[in-house]
């Protein structure tokens, strides 16, 4: 089963970037899905940002025009660009993955649907 490890993660303004990573351990050949979490301080975990084998990406409408996902499937890495960073976005980042998928577009953000997951990376925003 593919093995999941997220990096990136850390300590940073209102205001700035952050790019996270998460490198797998097998190639993203097929039919995959694959997403970001977040969970912040007494919060649940909450879909931010989902991509497909191919077709459309989805994002949480809390980080719609700040966040972008993205893939590189020659370096088996998933991405989330974060830009224009706020205190609510301070939260443990976790990526995860669905195989098969359905070849679904775009692909969902709920969290029951995901049965691979990382250990995470703290981001945290501070004011």
């Amino acid at each position: 089963q593919v093995q999941l490890v997220e990096s990136g993660g850390g300590l940073v303004q209102t205001g700035r970037s952050l790019r996270l990573s998460c490198a797998a351990s097998t190639s993203f050949d097929g039919d995959y899905c694959l997403a970001w979490f977040r969970q912040g301080p007494e919060k649940e975990r909450e879909g931010v940002a989902a991509i497909p084998t191919y077709g459309d990406t989805n994002y949480a409408d809390s980080v719609k025009g700040r966040f972008i996902i993205s893939k590189d499937g020659a370096k088996n890495t998933l991405y989330l660009q974060m830009n224009s960073l706020k205190p609510e976005d301070t939260a443990m980042y976790v990526c995860a993955a669905i195989t098969p998928c359905g070849w679904r577009s775009p692909a969902p953000l709920y969290t029951d649907e995901y049965h691979i997951w990382g250990q995470g990376t703290q981001v945290t925003v501070s004011s």
